[in-house]
């Protein structure tokens, strides 16, 4: 039996992909746009909702400079919902609220132009805002929303629906911004039985995404409309760097397809400045490392530090927060009034080395070395090898926690140096430490030590290099483990809150789909990369000679159900392949030489009973590594 022989044979160039398991030698995750890094900056909306005018973004923006802020990394000023005026007829031309905005008293045609050079000689970038619909999420959503399009049911149709080419062409290359937010709303909040549509207020557009229902959701639609954008941006903003923004609030299984679109995509529905509500957006981003790229990141929301639980009198939760979406490839993004920043409130977001986890070139989201419903330490793998790690109290009782050198990945043998983030205080042990965690508490560090794996990285310590192509899941289902917090706009009426977000199921790091235990045939791995039969990982390889794995079906599969073949292929190549692998037997190694090899791609074919009832049994790619 020749596991994992490299197939000589088998070596000749492929034809044009058929299906999505069809390996193709190249990255499918989105790379266009200018999204190295997650994007830093400051948006207008939680501090001011639609009330946005000229004087609140120069004034946050001179914020950012004059605080330094600027200097490791704020640079996006992003104007939200709330500046135009409306869409002129007949020729369609979208026109700013003067009142608000004086300088873009231009002429008739109204221009944004005189902003954004104001800001880019500031050493700063400029963001709008609008819809991927006809209308924003302030005209059918916000009850109070100052600032209302006017005029015509017509001029009042400020969304990029059916305008997208003529209105990214206005933003882009006459206007001059750098960053675009695509909200939702407009192809979701006007069926043709609403009271506004009854009224006339607003023209009905049949919803594409219906948050509580994935089958009732045209998930290939919806993705359609944006696609259109992303085409539009890459003909208009020429060869300038932008940023495209998805935010469709984990409706329409975006979480699965948001990071092939665009340079951020937001997981979840609105944060708030409440506790709970940090928590449920959290959590649409914890079990998505592999769904998060240099160039598509995951995106919880916005940063309400500074505002209600996590304003100047509860520190803890506000650095808490901070930490989080650092450690976990947020976007960084203000959220907060800077004309009334405190010292307190500056450190937190000038903490320059929490700043840099964020920024670190690997672009390596965290992965949760223990998960629970109490406590979670997160640990993320950086550009020079040392290791993020952040343990978080997640409730509002003291806890105790423990951290050990195997979940870092190091040698309990040797020592593990930490550095203190938030009091840059040092510290070192040996196989594993106690902490005590204050209600709400993250301690956060950067730890040094010997890795477990010499010469190498496992495949979950390089998320940001592992791109789930296809992941298998071929009905998407709703999310079960995200936390049911209160829904704010609804608090507790109706029967409670349910599971929403799409994307449960995927390809996991350090874990069996579902958030199941690595464990083939009784034997546990805590290394490798969980998946479900029938998908395909592209993985992006940088100067490593061998590729190295156990294969074998996950003991949360089920028996009698079928078989999975496991391959690796190099740039369009079979490298490796194993036998027919059923449940119940163990792990198999599976190894290839990927030297010159820019795309390695790993295939879990699958056949049998669970795959005709479209339920592809649990595949593991266990200790799975590049080696040097």
């Amino acid at each position: 039996m020749m596991i994992g022989v490299a197939l000589a044979a088998l070596c000749g160039p492929l034809a044009a992909a058929a299906d999505p398991l069809t390996p193709t030698g190249k990255w499918s995750a989105n790379t266009d746009g200018s999204a190295p890094v997650p994007p830093m900056g400051w948006n207008s909306w939680n501090a001011f909702n639609s009330d946005v005018d000229e004087e609140k973004v120069l004034a946050s923006a001179q914020a950012l400079v004059d605080t330094r802020l600027r200097d490791i990394g704020y640079r996006y000023v992003n104007i939200d919902d709330g500046w135009w005026l409306k869409r002129r007829q007949p020729d369609g031309r979208l026109l700013i609220r003067t009142s608000h905005f004086p300088s873009a008293a231009t002429g008739a045609d109204t221009s944004f132009r005189p902003l954004t050079d104001r800001l880019h000689a500031m050493g700063l970038k400029a963001g709008i805002y609008s819809d991927i619909g006809r209308n924003s999420c302030g005209q059918i959503y916000t009850p109070d929303f100052k600032n209302q399009p006017e005029g015509t049911v017509a001029e009042r149709e400020v969304g990029l629906y059916g305008h997208v080419d003529q209105d990214i062409r206005l933003f882009f290359a006459e206007w001059n911004f750098d960053f675009i937010k695509v909200d939702g709303c407009g192809a979701r909040g006007l069926p043709a039985d609403v009271p506004r549509v009854k009224s006339g207020l607003y023209r009905a557009l049949t919803p594409l995404v219906d948050m509580q229902s994935l089958g009732g959701s045209d998930v290939a639609g919806i993705r359609r409309l944006y696609e259109q954008v992303h085409t539009a941006l890459h003909t208009h903003a020429g060869d300038r760097p932008y940023v495209y923004s998805l935010c469709l609030w984990g409706a329409g299984d975006v979480r699965a397809w948001g990071k092939d679109v665009g340079n951020t995509s937001r997981t979840s529905d609105d944060i708030q400045p409440v506790w709970p509500r940090m928590l449920t957006n959290l959590d649409t981003v914890t079990h998505r490392a592999l769904y998060a790229h240099p160039g598509s990141w995951n995106d919880p929301d916005m940063l309400f530090v500074g505002t209600g639980d996590f304003d100047a009198a509860h520190l803890t939760e506000a650095r808490s927060h901070f930490s989080l979406w650092a450690m976990i490839n947020s976007p960084l993004i203000i959220g907060y009034d800077l004309r009334k920043l405190t010292p307190d409130l500056l450190a937190i977001f000038g903490n320059a080395d929490i700043v840099a986890l964020n920024q670190d070139p690997a672009g390596n989201q965290a992965v949760l070395a223990y998960d629970s419903g109490e406590v979670q330490t997160f640990v993320k793998t950086l550009a020079d090898g040392s290791k993020g790690v952040a343990l978080f109290n997640r409730t509002a009782s003291p806890a105790k926690a423990v951290l050990t050198a195997e979940q870092l990945k190091m040698l309990p043998t040797a020592d593990v140096h930490l550095k203190d983030l938030w009091t840059k205080k040092d510290r070192s042990f040996r196989k594993e430490m106690a902490v005590a965690l204050a209600p709400h508490e993250t301690l956060i560090f950067r730890a040094t030590g010997t890795r477990r794996l010499p010469g190498g990285l496992y495949l979950s310590e390089q998320t940001g290099r592992v791109n789930p192509a296809a992941d298998g899941v071929g009905v998407p289902q709703p999310d079960p483990t995200i936390y049911q917090s209160i829904t704010p706009w609804t608090g507790t009426r109706g029967g409670g809150e349910h599971p929403q977000y799409g994307g449960w199921g995927g390809a996991e790091a350090d874990r069996a789909p579902y958030g199941k235990l690595l464990r083939v045939a009784g034997t546990d791995f805590d290394t490798g990369i969980g998946v479900l039969a029938n998908s395909r990982l592209e993985v992006r390889n940088q100067g490593y000679a061998r590729f190295s794995a156990k294969v074998g079906i996950n003991d949360s599969g089920q028996p009698r159900s079928g078989t999975t073949v496991f391959e690796v292929w190099g740039d369009g190549r079979l490298f490796a392949k194993s036998r027919p692998m059923a449940f119940g037997e163990a792990a198999v190694p599976l190894q290839a030489k990927v030297a010159g090899v820019r795309i390695i791609e790993l295939v879990a074919r699958g056949t049998g009973a669970a795959v005709n009832a479209g339920t592809p049994q649990p595949a593991t790619w266990a200790e799975a590594a590049l080696l040097k």
